[in-house]
């Protein structure tokens, strides 16, 4: 019940727009502080925080007025919905928590009513998946092999080699990209890789 009331609640607050005049008034909220209080101190970090970001940015690239203006507006943006999302993050998670230890030692009566919703997402995520299995694939087997395994191990890779397969990608796509640029434009992409690279390494 409190899922389906707070459902168009959630979905204004999933708006991009919203979530970016949210973290514009954050900003300018605690610049508005006072020194001495928590925001205003808060506001200070942030300020220091964006100024060396800013001083890291100067060694890959030069920085003059207009580009360190936008550098500073992108990254007081940047940390402050970082810092939101991950306290809402924290959130989540610790509700998630909460909402399985009451359901799973049947506080409240809550076991039957989560296990429901739960299932009933859980069968949502399911229907894709059965409905490509070819019908002399019997569904425990189809299941087994990319659903829910037997050793009840899950069908993906661990997160270490998921990240790092995700760098790899990364890199190539970044590589592939300045070559392009090199070999079939006039910007010297790969001098410039060369000369980011150099700055960043103190070479």
């Amino acid at each position: 019940m409190i899922k389906l009331m707070s459902a168009p609640i959630r979905r204004v607050l999933r708006f991009p727009l919203l979530q970016f005049a949210v973290v514009i008034f954050l900003v300018l909220w605690m610049e508005a502080a006072d020194d001495k209080t928590v925001l205003g101190q808060a506001y200070g970090s942030l300020d220091k925080l964006v100024d060396s970001s800013i001083a890291v940015a100067a060694t890959i690239f030069s920085v003059k007025s207009f580009t360190k203006s936008f550098l500073t507006f992108g990254f007081m943006i940047a940390y402050v919905y970082l810092v939101c999302w991950l306290i809402l993050s924290a959130i989540r998670f610790l509700i998630r928590l909460c909402v399985d230890f009451l359901a799973r030692r049947n506080i409240l009566w809550l076991r039957s009513t989560v296990a429901k919703e739960r299932g009933i997402d859980a069968y949502r995520a399911w229907l894709p998946l059965e409905k490509i299995r070819p019908a002399h694939v019997p569904q425990s087997l189809w299941e087994e092999t990319y659903a829910w395994p037997r050793d009840n191990q899950p069908p993906y890779p661990p997160i270490i080699q998921r990240v790092l397969r995700g760098i790899a990608v990364y890199c190539i796509l970044i590589a592939l990209a300045v070559a392009l640029l090199q070999a079939f434009s006039p910007l010297p992409a790969f001098d410039w890789l060369v000369s980011i690279m150099k700055r960043i390494t103190g070479v």
